[in-house]
């Protein structure tokens, strides 16, 4: 467990520094911020995560913000954590590998909350939410950017509130540093509401949080997090939904490339009993697993988006920061965005398919009408990974380069990557056979599709199809 302790105070005092010089960078920063807050409070690992702790950040200093009156921005406590960042250099926890690249993962996260009323302290609730997500990083390697979403489903501070899930975004305080160990930028959590979420994941994250930035009671221009705000953004300006979110998705698409998901497929091409070919992944059997290659194109298309719960299983996919910078294109391409282009390995062919059965829980089959209208009608692909093995489903349009599936044999698999190459045409046809998958109403599963003339079937199964295969 953790323990609040106030920070030591010797740097105050003109001492000279007895800590590490990555620690000493960051409170450099909270120092410029903060110069008459020597001694916050710190939430502190008892047991250090490189001495076998379960907690990844040695330490979350906890700041009282007097906000802004000119910008209209209210008092509130600004969390900042200490250990996603190399803060030693002796490769106890992260390899140094040069002061030119990130240190450690590059990133240290920071959270803003309303302060209340009477509010002596600050809750301590942040701390562990801040930890929660930084296990999630050092478990799968995942590292996060501004603008990604995580999907939590559960109230942030345990409470009743509607804040059950984060983006995140630049601090607007807390500029990138440079340490003796590499650079480190800010990210600062922001709550949102399940609504938010969705339209932050059907349109993109960083157009919803400007959209927070003009209300103050949804975060205001720091984007502060206010437990107990009972409205959407969409419910305090009804306008919002369909100028600017529906505008901006029919004009520019999605961002999310891809999501962790409760997915199979089975090829339905061959009989049950072929071992070489059929259902290379279905429920109860062993999969294939990837080769390097492809988890590496795959971990490529994977780097935004990943959604995930703190009570699931984390999969270890590794997410590279995106080029915000890079121009839009009708044309998209798999091989660009990986070090290496798709090479079928050498040891796993790749197969044509002629008919495949795709299966999703019900979280995952919701986010198809944003596959095919967000992605795959402005040129672009879709990857849904597997949370229980190397099972991975990318949908990809035609304008799209580098893909093993093409017009002429729209499904191929790679070991256990299957690929599903649709037509604008076929896009539109199934975006109106899907419309009611917007509806989470649990009851009505399973839900079954079916194109027999494309020799396609997709079925939406219950949450206990996927948790006990076996069952």
């Amino acid at each position: 467990m953790d323990e609040i302790r106030p920070n030591s105070g010797a740097q105050a005092h003109g001492l000279v520094p007895l800590f590490p010089p990555g620690l000493q960078a960051i409170y450099g920063e909270c120092r410029r911020l903060y110069p008459d807050q020597a001694n916050p409070l710190q939430v502190t690992a008892i047991v250090k995560y490189w001495l076998g702790g379960p907690d990844p950040l040695d330490y979350i200093s906890m700041y009282r913000n007097m906000g802004c009156a000119a910008q209209d921005v209210q008092e509130h406590w600004h969390y900042v954590s200490f250990g996603l960042s190399d803060l030693y250099g002796d490769n106890r926890v992260h390899e140094f590998t040069g002061t030119d690249g990130p240190s450690g993962f590059g990133f240290e996260l920071t959270f803003r909350l309303k302060r209340e009323a009477g509010e002596t302290a600050p809750p301590t609730w942040p701390a562990e939410l801040m930890q929660g997500l930084a296990r999630y990083v050092f478990q799968s390697e995942n590292t996060f950017c501004s603008g990604d979403h995580v999907s939590w489903h559960s109230p942030l501070d345990n409470s009743e509130s509607r804040i059950q899930h984060m983006l995140l975004t630049e601090d607007p305080q807390m500029h990138p540093i440079q340490t003796p160990f590499g650079t480190v930028s800010f990210l600062q959590i922001v709550g949102v509401c399940a609504e938010e979420l969705q339209a932050s994941q059907q349109w993109n994250g960083q157009g919803i949080l400007e959209l927070m930035r003009g209300i103050k009671v949804a975060g205001g221009p720091w984007l502060i997090t206010d437990m107990r705000r009972g409205e959407t953004i969409f419910e305090i300006d009804p306008h919002l939904q369909q100028e600017r979110v529906d505008q901006g998705i029919e004009t520019e698409g999605s961002n999310l490339s891809g999501v962790s998901a409760k997915c199979v497929w089975d090829d339905l091409s061959r009989p049950p009993d072929d071992e070489e070919d059929s259902r290379s992944i279905c429920i109860g059997s062993q999969p294939r697993r990837l080769s390097n290659k492809d988890t590496e194109q795959i971990r490529e298309t994977l780097r935004k988006g990943l959604e995930f719960n703190s009570k699931a299983a984390l999969p270890p996919i590794s997410s590279q920061k995106q080029n915000h910078d890079r121009a839009q294109s009708r044309k998209d391409s798999l091989e660009s965005e990986s070090s290496a282009a798709i090479v079928p390995h050498e040891l796993v062919r790749t197969r044509q398919l002629e008919s495949v059965h795709l299966k999703f829980n019900q979280e995952s089959g919701t986010l198809l009408p944003l596959c095919l209208r967000g992605r795959l009608l402005h040129g672009r692909h879709f990857t849904y990974k597997s949370i229980n093995g190397d099972t991975a489903i990318t949908f990809v349009s035609t304008g799209v380069e580098g893909a093993f599936a093409t017009e002429e044999h729209p499904y191929a698999a790679h070991g256990p990557w299957l690929q599903i190459l649709l037509t604008e045409e076929f896009v539109e046809q199934m975006l109106g056979d899907l419309h009611e998958l917007g509806s989470r109403d649990e009851s009505k599963l399973p839900k079954e599709y079916s194109w027999p003339e494309k020799k396609l079937k997709i079925s939406i199964l219950p949450d206990s199809v996927f948790d006990n295969p076996l069952q």
